[in-house]
């Protein structure tokens, strides 16, 4: 268990869109989004990607109980397709919590995944889960508190059916995670903004660079430098770029990690396996 009072981020899945895993990826990695975020002995994941599977395989192996709460940024298939992958959802003695605010009032988080989990797209259903877990729509821009002294404050992002942004306070510290969004060009979105001022850690979809973008505008995403322009509007301690393009191998994310270094210094390119401490 995480010593009380230490607050950690740890990287399982970086990439955007689709899991591109092989020799070109090896540094950075080519998992899914998920996120693990450690606030003394209590658990928090965001988003369910590829990623979330080798994270569930060491839980599911310690013996402890596990009690967690699961947030999604929102339920395109990139980050919730680790979701039946993930083993302790199928130990029951463990609570798992999932958690969506983008989602009402047209769908419920429940009826997502069981579309998801049924035929002809998947071989068994969520009532296979041991663990029962219990699913929480909330409205963005709501603030919770999963457990006593874990405080997550929301925010609706600019993304296709719609996304929430996450700000994680803890023990004097914050993390913001914010992905996947797009900047509109009219300024700085001052949603996010509010969302991320002055905070520790700052997680944010990198999916393009400036140059790139205009050839994807309306897919929802932003870039690396509309990254630096918010963290720098905010006073965010550290930038960490995120949700990285499937076609992005190492080489291009060690040019992206170059430039953002001389731009923003102590800029942090997110690489699996990769733990920090606000």
């Amino acid at each position: 268990m995480t010593e009380s009072g230490k607050f950690t981020v740890t990287f399982w899945g970086v990439r955007g869109s689709l899991a591109c895993p092989g020799p070109n990826t090896v540094r950075y990695g080519g998992n899914t989004s998920c996120v693990e975020v450690r606030c003394g002995n209590e658990l928090l994941i965001f988003d369910a990607g590829t990623g979330l599977r080798a994270l569930g395989a060491g839980l599911a192996t310690n013996g402890d109980p596990l009690d967690a709460d699961l947030f999604f940024s929102h339920t395109h298939l990139d980050h919730i397709v680790g979701l039946p992958f993930f083993a302790p959802l199928y130990q029951p003695k463990n609570n798992v919590r999932l958690w969506a605010g983008h989602l009402k009032p047209k769908y419920g988080l429940e009826e997502v995944i069981c579309a998801m989990m049924k035929a002809p797209l998947f071989p068994v259903p969520p009532a296979m889960f041991g663990a029962d877990p219990h699913y929480h729509d909330f409205v963005c821009g709501e603030t919770l508190e999963p457990k006593p002294g874990v405080i997550v404050r929301t925010a609706r992002l600019n993304h296709p059916d719609g996304a929430t942004g996450y700000r994680i306070e803890y023990a004097g510290k914050s993390v913001c995670y914010v992905t996947d969004t797009e900047h509109t060009g009219d300024g700085l979105d001052q949603t996010i903004l509010d969302l991320i001022q002055d905070a520790d850690i700052f997680i944010y979809d990198s999916t393009y660079t400036d140059e790139e973008y205009p050839d994807y505008k309306g897919w929802g995403h932003s870039t690396w430098q509309e990254g630096v322009r918010l963290s720098d509007a905010a006073g965010v301690k550290t930038l960490v770029i995120y949700h990285h393009d499937p076609s992005h191998d190492d080489d291009v994310m060690d040019r992206v990690a170059a430039e953002a270094e001389k731009m923003r210094p102590g800029t942090i390119v997110a690489r699996e396996s990769m733990v920090l401490d606000p």
